[in-house]
């Protein structure tokens, strides 16, 4: 039996007594994990999950792997960065699959904080009654009084071009 989980933004497929390496989880070695978050078990899949579903497992190692070395070079510049890192895993041995809940749970340690149940409400929701305000009439506008004087003339425009024009070889000839 084989059965596909999420965690840590991963999915993995997992069967029994698997041990397998995910993100670091919250626990201690030797500590249940229940997995909620199952995708599939043996062929049937879920929309996302299966409801019910569980996978649990116990906490055999917390742990950092291996260091990688991260170095940031620009070529013909003074500009270098080195600097490493080690990401933090969780060792983990799947102990049982259920395809429905009907073991007792195991502490979840990966799973979110559960929701708060709503209380049940009617079927029909009630309708939103908004209660109408009327707005203030716009105050009339006084009648705008045409000015008596006069309009200004329109500008002259010059007929006379700035630009000077081309000496031809006559006109050089003829001074």
């Amino acid at each position: 039996m084989f059965a596909i989980i999420k965690t840590g933004g991963k999915q993995l497929r997992v069967s029994q007594g698997d041990e397998i390496f995910v993100e670091m989880l919250n626990g201690n070695e030797g500590e249940k994990v229940n997995f909620t978050e199952v995708l599939m078990v043996d062929g049937k899949v879920g929309t996302p999950f299966l409801k019910g579903a569980s996978v649990t497992g116990t906490i055999l190692k917390q742990g950092k792997q291996k260091k990688i070395v991260v170095f940031h070079y620009k070529p013909k510049k003074t500009q270098h960065k080195k600097y490493g890192h080690r990401q933090p895993y969780t060792k983990i041995k799947i102990d049982q699959i259920l395809l429905s809940g009907t073991a007792k749970p195991a502490v979840a340690a990966e799973t979110k904080p559960a929701a708060v149940a709503k209380p049940a409400t009617s079927a029909e929701p009630k309708p939103v009654v908004k209660p109408v305000v009327s707005k203030p009439a716009p105050a009339a506008k006084p009648a705008t009084v045409k000015s008596t004087t006069a309009a200004k003339p329109a500008a002259k425009t010059s007929t006379t071009t700035s630009a000077k024009k081309p000496v031809t070889k006559t006109e050089k000839n003829d001074k």
